[in-house]
């Protein structure tokens, strides 16, 4: 058996993210004992409607996520406790809902800093309501082989090193959340193990005190002693010395006080917990609790480190007055075990997995991204810049500085071509319509293709085509026409022979002082004599003249719209700015840029078979009449 929480207990957690971290501890121990997971769901109103995602062995348990606990209860009956994990701002509000709904009746509050007046209210509430409110600042409470509320008894590997997969003869309440581990362990190691404990937390008004435990423990029958861990400050000491002195009980009391360093500093100083006080003239202190506990018949070991061999000492006489059985305890590596994450599975060597991708470019496993094998810090330390980055990245390779030289340029050149380009004024339409940046500059990506900036990989492709295949520049021509169509990468709309495009003499001059082999530049130049014979229009442009000195330098072919896109959104994310700066409002055109040339406005002819109206039946009769 046990008190206040055992397998029937179903619980609603009131709170977001630390209680979805509570029931995965709680999902842990379920699985240990093989019990079904106990939690059913979870308050949380920014998320209501949800579901949050709880491991549950190898499994995950879908709960829903309520706004308010009357519609938790409501949609799950069995709904009969509920763990608090809200702020102090939020906790009373929180406890006092879960406390009036008539399903629930234990209530356990976790949130510490919870104002005193609060506490009092909710523990006087759950008195007039027959409840039981355990907290603030509560770690929770454990029944051994039946159910967890809360995080108490540690993590997994605890769980067994304290054998809570099963049933022991001791009962624990403690304020500390801390020590209340430390001393199920103990039990487990000096006894048979804990039935229930329970950390009422450390504030100097809990909702619950010792004694009302005290006499659920007195009720079970499988808890033979109990064991509180107590402080200096209040008096909750002092009446649980007085409830065990006024008569006779079945269950022996084992008690440890801390807080004896008090006689050695300041009278009202502080310690960790709200409660941890010493008045001023030294009542609550921990020696005066200490021989309270003594003298009502509980054991007081002298020292914390003497509680394990009184646990004994009383584990003993239990058994030697056949109370109880020592257990046959089953051997850890017989208990459930928590599945391995993958990637510990993984480098255990306990599983292969075959790879969803590979990247032969950049690994971000260490403290640092590694482009190439070169940490990013190494690089910027050592005077890299963005094109060698970009060399790396795009090319595998660490290029020399001339290179880095060619790309910032080809870069900071094709940057922006005005807001009348395609690409520029989609993104420009967007912005002035309230579309975010992100979604605005895409919508000017989209433009890019075989008329916008998307020529640079297919003028490359055709080059290299030719380069390799060593075709003659007219021979190339022939071959273009014949099987393709137009040279990607020749021709313009506006620049022509007259009237040259100085961002392609810009690159083409500096290249060629470079000392660079360019026999792909040199060849698209042989093109652009014969082409511009024809027509002054069929320039290199840009596009072409990006791709020839790109894959001079050893770009891919399928790299190179990269330069272009990489670039421009440079431009269009300066056009959403410029036209967010300025407020600019939404664009509709004018009529007279548009030419309409559908058909003028004409008569909708009738349409044979449609059901008359009651009105036109009611006309009809009446001008035959």
């Amino acid at each position: 058996m046990s008190i206040l929480a055992n397998k029937e207990t179903r619980v609603l957690i009131q709170g977001g993210p630390a209680g979805i971290n509570a029931a995965r501890r709680m999902a842990e121990f379920c699985h240990l004992c093989r019990l079904p997971l106990n939690v059913v769901g979870f308050v949380f109103p920014p998320d209501a409607g949800k579901t949050a995602e709880i491991p549950y062995g190898a499994e995950l348990v879908s709960l829903p996520i309520f706004k308010s606990v009357a519609e938790a209860t409501a949609q799950v009956p069995a709904i009969n406790t509920s763990l608090v994990y809200v702020g102090p701002d939020r906790a009373y509000g929180a406890a006092m809902e879960a406390l009036t709904d008539e399903g629930i009746k234990l209530v356990s509050m976790i949130t510490e800093g919870v104002p005193e007046k609060d506490a009092k209210l909710l523990s006087r509430e759950a008195k007039t309501r027959g409840k039981i409110f355990n907290g603030p600042s509560a770690i929770g409470i454990i029944s051994a082989g039946e159910c967890r509320l809360g995080v108490v008894g540690g993590a997994f590997d605890n769980l067994i090193l304290s054998k809570l997969h099963r049933q022991g003869s001791f009962g624990i309440i403690t304020k500390s959340g801390g020590l209340s581990n430390e001393i199920i362990w103990i039990c487990s190691q000096f006894a048979d193990g804990v039935t229930t404990a329970i950390g009422i937390g450390g504030d100097a008004f809990p909702g619950s005190d010792y004694v009302t435990y005290l006499e659920m423990f007195e009720e079970d029958p499988q808890t033979k002693a109990v064991i509180i861990v107590g402080e200096m400050g209040g008096d909750l000491e002092e009446k649980a010395a007085a409830w065990y002195g006024a008569q006779k009980r079945r269950i022996k009391l084992i008690a440890t006080v801390s807080g004896f360093c008090q006689e050695h500093l300041p009278k009202g100083m502080k310690f960790g917990h709200a409660g941890a006080k010493e008045g001023l003239h030294g009542e609550g202190s921990a020696r005066d609790k200490a021989e309270r506990l003594r003298k009502a018949g509980a054991m007081v070991p002298v020292t914390f480190g003497a509680l394990g061999p009184a646990i004994k000492q009383v584990y003993e006489e239990i058994v030697a007055r056949g109370e109880v059985k020592p257990p046959l305890d089953v051997a850890a590596d017989a208990l459930p075990r928590l599945p391995k994450p993958i990637e510990e599975a993984v480098k255990s060597g306990d599983v292969f997995v075959e790879p969803l991708l590979k990247s032969t470019i950049c690994d971000d496993r260490g403290d640092e991204p590694l482009y190439l094998g070169y940490a990013a810090s190494d690089l910027i330390n050592k005077g890299y810049h963005i094109p060698h980055v970009i060399g790396l990245l795009w090319n595998k390779k660490l290029i020399s500085p001339v290179e880095a030289e060619v790309i910032k340029r080809i870069v900071m050149l094709s940057a922006d071509h005005g807001p009348c380009v395609s690409g520029a004024l989609v993104t420009i339409i967007a912005a002035c319509a309230g579309i975010q940046m992100a979604q605005a500059v895409a919508a000017g990506m989209i433009m890019i293709g075989p008329r916008f900036g998307g020529a640079v990989t297919d003028a490359g492709k055709w080059f290299k085509f030719a380069v390799d295949k060593k075709l003659a520049p007219q021979a190339f021509l022939d071959h273009m026409k014949a099987n393709v169509g137009p040279v990607p990468g020749i021709g313009h709309r506006v620049k022509s022979v007259k009237n040259p495009d100085k961002r392609v003499k810009e690159l083409i001059g500096y290249v060629k002082t470079t000392g660079l082999p360019t026999p792909h530049l040199d060849f698209a130049l042989e093109v652009e004599k014969l082409t511009t014979a024809k027509k002054d229009t069929l320039i290199l442009n840009v596009d072409g003249t990006m791709a020839a000195i790109l894959v001079d330098l050893g770009f891919p072919i399928e790299s190179l719209n990269g330069f272009f896109i990489l670039s421009r959104t440079i431009g269009l994310i300066g056009h959403w700015i410029d036209q967010n700066r300025q407020g600019s409002r939404l664009i509709r055109l004018f009529g007279y840029l548009a030419t309409y040339a559908s058909p003028k406005r004409r008569e909708v002819p009738p349409l044979d078979g449609i059901p008359k109206t009651r009105v036109e039946v009611v006309q009809e009769e009446t001008v035959r009449s």
